[in-house]
């Protein structure tokens, strides 16, 4: 073995102990040992590796969602390396493990940053995480991609918002709803900022419609009891149900929707969080006839998306789906590095204005960063769950969506007094920890 030939393995085998820290990360190892092999083609393979920060949640209640989109991130970095890195140089992925829990997520991002140096971040599910995260980026003017689909009513010059912003998710499927399944809803989520925002939204909006939203129960984080949720729908037996229920308590939930005879025929729930992911874990006994909402499924029927699944298939096995966060982390990945490659540079300045009108064919269609807020217009697809366990498309829109980060039902002043208070009354936390709260 010649020289570069050892260095090249001693950069496959560094960059696989970083990546494997985590027990679940080692099915990961694949994908860095495949790139490992492909860098000994590149020119400028002697290159040090440009370090791209990964946080989700490996362990605790959001890991049911969280760990595919480190899969699609991955594999994302593999077909970058796999096509000669970025800028000559290849991707090195540092995976961390936010454990569901925002303190944790925050000292991971501090890790990744000022320790492991990684030129950008991305990650995060739950509204939580990402706004005890967002000081972290802010103080060492680093930057985050969110790729998840959330309240909006946000911006920072440090972060690019590629997930759905209320009028990309809730405001259409509501509209929807209205239109289709009545006018009368109740509104449950769990404890926290996300489900607290996402319920404002919904009730000015029924109101502007002359819809009603006639029960809100919200259920703390990660609990495996929902009787309290089902018990407000029974007794106010609504016309549907918008839920913000997030995590494997979607699993309690629903088995208790249908062990109280509450089915999809007269209590139709809206979800804003199941996705075919989370649908491989519930009982499609639970699930037929209730709709989901999201910018992708993965029956949407494109070229470019069949050939995803196909490749995303190939990597990680014939019965894996794909869901929407994602479809979306894996063109996040794919977004940020084109913007390093048009910069020049993994610098954070450069790349920061460089990603902002940045454009890519994702697998829903074309997706676009919004120069003005920082977040990225995207599709809408409603979706009906199917007894066989998957989604059918029953309803689009017929363009992109322009991200609006604060509808417009309150003032942006309005909405931030709206979040203060949320936060003040939960002492200084985006969860509430002190009680399930209803109205």
């Amino acid at each position: 073995m010649d020289r570069r030939a050892r260095l090249l393995a001693l950069a496959g085998r560094h960059a696989l102990r970083r990546v494997t820290q985590h027990p679940y990360i080692a099915g990961a190892a694949l994908l860095l040992a495949a790139g490992a092999a492909g860098w000994s083609l590149w020119n400028s393979a002697q290159q040090p590796p440009i370090k791209l920060g990964i946080v989700h949640a490996l362990s605790g209640p959001m890991d049911i969602s969280e760990k595919p989109m480190v899969d699609a991130e991955l594999l994302a970095v593999e077909e970058i390396n796999a096509g000669g890195g970025v800028l000559g140089q290849p991707l090195e992925p540092v995976v961390a493990d936010g454990a569901s829990d925002p303190a944790t997520y925050a000292r991971q991002v501090e890790k990744l940053i000022t320790r492991d140096q990684v030129s950008a971040v991305i990650g995060c599910w739950t509204s939580a995480c990402r706004k005890t995260v967002k000081p972290v980026v802010e103080r060492h003017n680093h930057l985050f991609i969110y790729p998840m689909a959330f309240e909006g009513l946000e911006t920072s010059r440090n972060i690019i918002y590629t997930g759905a912003a209320p009028s990309q998710q809730i405001i259409p499927a509501v509209k929807w709803s209205f239109d289709n399944l009545g006018k009368r809803y109740v509104l449950v989520g769990s404890d926290y900022v996300w489900p607290h925002s996402v319920n404002a939204i919904i009730r000015d909006q029924l109101q502007a419609l002359g819809g009603e939203a006639v029960g809100e129960v919200y259920l703390p984080f990660g609990t495996q009891d929902a009787s309290e949720a089902v018990e407000k729908i029974r007794e106010l037996k609504p016309d549907a149900v918008f839920s913000s229920i997030a995590g494997d308590t979607n699993l309690a939930f629903y088995r208790g929707l249908r062990e109280a005879g509450l089915t999809a025929k007269t209590t139709p729930v809206v979800s804003f969080s199941v996705s075919e992911v989370e649908l491989q874990k519930l009982s499609a006994a639970d699930m037929v006839g209730h709709y989901s909402a999201w910018s992708y499924f993965q029956s949407i029927p494109r070229p470019e998306n069949e050939a995803f699944v196909r490749r995303f298939r190939a990597r990680y096995g014939q019965n894996r789906v794909v869901s929407d966060v994602m479809e979306t982390a894996y063109f996040s990945v794919l977004l940020w590095a084109r913007a390093v490659e048009q910069a020049g540079s993994p610098d954070l300045s450069l790349v920061s204005e460089t990603i902002l009108g940045q454009s890519i064919n994702a697998p829903e269609g074309i997706v676009t960063v919004d120069p003005a807020t920082r977040h990225t217009w995207r599709s809408f697809n409603m979706g009906l769950i199917r007894a066989d366990g998957r989604i059918e498309i029953v309803w689009s829109a017929e363009h992109p969506i322009r991200p609006v980060p604060f509808p417009r039902s309150r003032t942006v002043k309005q909405w931030q007094d709206f979040l203060q208070g949320l936060y003040t009354a939960w002492q200084q936390s985006w969860t509430n920890n002190t009680s399930s709260r209803k109205r």
